[in-house]
């Protein structure tokens, strides 16, 4: 873990020195160019914003050429500077076209970083420009298939009433007797009313008789 943060740190000194003396050449350049005061100090703050906002661009949009494109110029004014103060150019006599293109800077990082921060990514198109789409069937939901329920008997809606032998046998008399009177087997209201006992009990009664 400490190895890791070491290696960290050293990149991150390495990448504060280099924008530091990166950013001074800038500055010394448009000093000699002519931008004095506050001027020459907003010109390296404009090239590192323009790199910042390209480099976002390539690392999270889809415009790969634009990104590419002013990345490439604010680099290459970066690099310009850096070269420039080598040594190279007479800080005391500098062209005419190296004020033109400092002083011309301002408007051309505008419109890059505008360009970047405004523009919506573009999506994938067809060749006529529309929209691709892809096109998803609905597809009918898959209904869950229900079990297979066992065969089970149905179980008898009342219980069996169990009838006491002597009230069998009471039944019985009482059955003959109303045959004998009548001439007709005695039907189940006729018995639950003679021997007076529930409906349930009087059908268990006259089935065994």
């Amino acid at each position: 873990m400490r190895a890791h943060l070491a290696r960290v740190d050293a990149v991150l000194v390495q990448a504060l020195i280099a924008a530091a003396l990166s950013f001074a050449h800038i500055h010394d350049i448009a000093m000699a160019a002519g931008q004095d005061g506050w001027k020459a100090w907003a010109y390296p703050i404009s090239v590192d914003l323009l790199l910042v906002a390209a480099w976002r661009r390539l690392r999270t949009g889809t415009a790969k050429a634009a990104a590419w494109c002013w990345f490439v110029i604010a680099l290459t004014a970066s690099l310009g500077a850096n070269v420039a103060t080598a040594g190279l150019l007479d800080m005391t006599d500098v062209p005419a076209w190296l004020r033109i293109l400092v002083a011309g800077w301002p408007a051309v990082a505008f419109l890059g970083g505008t360009l970047l921060a405004h523009t919506a990514p573009k999506t994938a198109t067809d060749e006529n420009g529309t929209d691709l789409i892809e096109d998803q069937e609905d597809e009918p939901e898959a209904t869950p298939e229900t079990p297979a329920q066992p065969d089970i008997e149905p179980s008898p809606s009342t219980p069996p009433v169990p009838v006491p032998t002597a009230l069998v046998d009471h039944a019985r008399k009482v059955a003959v007797e109303h045959h004998t009177r009548t001439g007709a087997p005695i039907d189940t209201p006729t018995l639950r009313a003679r021997l007076g006992v529930p409906a349930l009990l009087a059908e268990a009664i006259a089935a065994q008789l």
